[in-house]
């Protein structure tokens, strides 16, 4: 059979773009288990007094994601796409029944542990992937079609598992769903699933003229440049850190702010689902909006949003202020997250993208374990309230560090 040759487009690869993202709602799934019960089960089952205790499962799963993140980049360039994704979804099938079982709050970590790692490898390549098939034109588009798909899952799991374990209790029912998750997720990946490396090469040769002239940075460069050296790339890092430690406060405190205000566990649950869901429906608007009116603006005023978001919950002790808040954070997040990672495609030259996306979502994850741990210490020394105004003060200087030092990237497409 002959070699298809490869087109870059969104409508060129339509059935493997929607397949992807479509896959991408399984790993979304995965995550959506623990969100709005799993510290209930640290202070109830396990008797976890001390909220920097509690948001330690965050601080594991937020590392271990992180690092993975930078390494699924590099394995993705160096092995393909889809030996990564297959890889990750092998990895989270052990989650379920460890999160169901666990006799003691070190299993729970350890748990998180795998579904970080897990996470790192199937999320990155899902973005990867898509950046790929779509070549410049349709970047922002893709991202928010792929965040899209994994943080609405991400909520409707949220929203079941809260009203399984309201129903059925904390354990096992809640965390049932998982072992579906994972076996749909790892039988598309490796039966339908098509690597993309042949469109990098096809994009490296249009951005360059040849696809083996431009030299390629060291890993070592590649980190600098995303880290502190380029302007642009590294503000993206910042702020994608940033981003991620509100969603460890969201996660991993605001269950435990909206119970001490007396919600109930299905409320809770509702709670927790509503900010992923506006997030996840705002990206199908965000994403394409980014390619047509610039990246720089949507990232600065969607970190200040996030920031009144996080002051609206800190003020409020009633669910229709939190309901409130959590709606102008889901919106704020929801112009930042695809917008981030388009941003990154700008910037990075196809032949090293997969390591420049690695980085900075190596910074990103790593704001969950940053997140966790100042909340949890702020919580316990001075009360949950000032965690959360804290945490709005760091996202309101986050967008402003943007604003100053950011440069409009959208159609770039261009190597620093």
């Amino acid at each position: 059979m002959a070699a298809v040759t490869p087109r870059l487009g969104l409508r060129e690869n339509w059935a493997q773009f929607s397949l992807l993202v479509l896959v991408n709602g399984f790993v979304g799934a995965m995550v959506g288990l623990e969100r709005s019960i799993l510290p209930a089960i640290a202070e109830q089952e396990f008797l976890l007094a001390a909220r920097t205790a509690i948001l330690s499962f965050i601080v594991v799963f937020g590392i271990a994601k992180a690092a993975t993140n930078y390494l699924a980049g590099r394995l993705s360039d160096r092995f393909g796409r889809k030996h990564v994704l297959i890889a990750g979804w092998i990895l989270a099938a052990p989650v379920p029944f460890l999160l169901m079982w666990a006799p003691s709050w070190n299993w729970i970590l350890a748990a998180n542990a795998l579904l970080g790692v897990s996470q790192g490898l199937t999320w990155s390549t899902t973005v990867i992937m898509k950046i790929d098939l779509v070549g410049p034109r349709q970047r922002g588009l893709a991202m928010g079609f792929n965040e899209f798909a994994g943080y609405v899952a991400l909520a409707l799991s949220t929203l079941a598992t809260g009203y399984v374990a309201a129903r059925y209790g904390l354990r096992p029912a809640p965390f049932q769903m998982g072992i579906g998750f994972v076996a749909i997720g790892l039988l598309l990946s490796a039966f339908l699933v098509r690597d993309t490396r042949d469109h990098v090469h096809l994009e490296a040769q249009a951005h360059s003229g040849d696809a083996d002239a431009a030299p390629i940075p060291s890993q070592a460069e590649i980190f600098r440049l995303a880290t502190y050296r380029e302007p642009t790339l590294s503000s993206i890092s910042q702020a994608g850190l940033v981003n991620n430690l509100n969603d460890g406060l969201a996660w991993g405190l605001f269950p435990l702010a909206f119970a001490a205000a007396g919600m109930s566990l299905a409320q809770i649950g509702a709670l927790a689902a509503l900010y992923p869901a506006v997030w996840g429906f705002g990206q199908l608007v965000t994403g394409g909006l980014s390619d047509r009116i610039g990246r720089k603006g949507l990232i600065v005023w969607g970190m200040w949003t996030q920031a009144i978001g996080i002051a609206v919950i800190a003020m409020s002790d009633r669910f229709a202020g939190f309901a409130g808040g959590a709606v102008l954070l889901g919106v704020g997040t929801a112009m930042v997250y695809p917008t981030l990672l388009a941003a990154i495609g700008d910037v990075a030259h196809p032949r090293w993208r997969a390591s420049a996306v690695g980085v900075y979502r190596l910074w990103r994850d790593l704001g969950y374990a940053f997140g966790a741990v100042l909340a949890g210490v702020l919580a316990d020394r001075f009360g949950i309230a000032v965690a959360i105004w804290v945490t709005a003060a760091i996202t309101f200087g986050s967008g402003t560090v943007s604003a100053l030092r950011m440069r409009e990237s959208s159609g770039a497409s261009r190597s620093p």
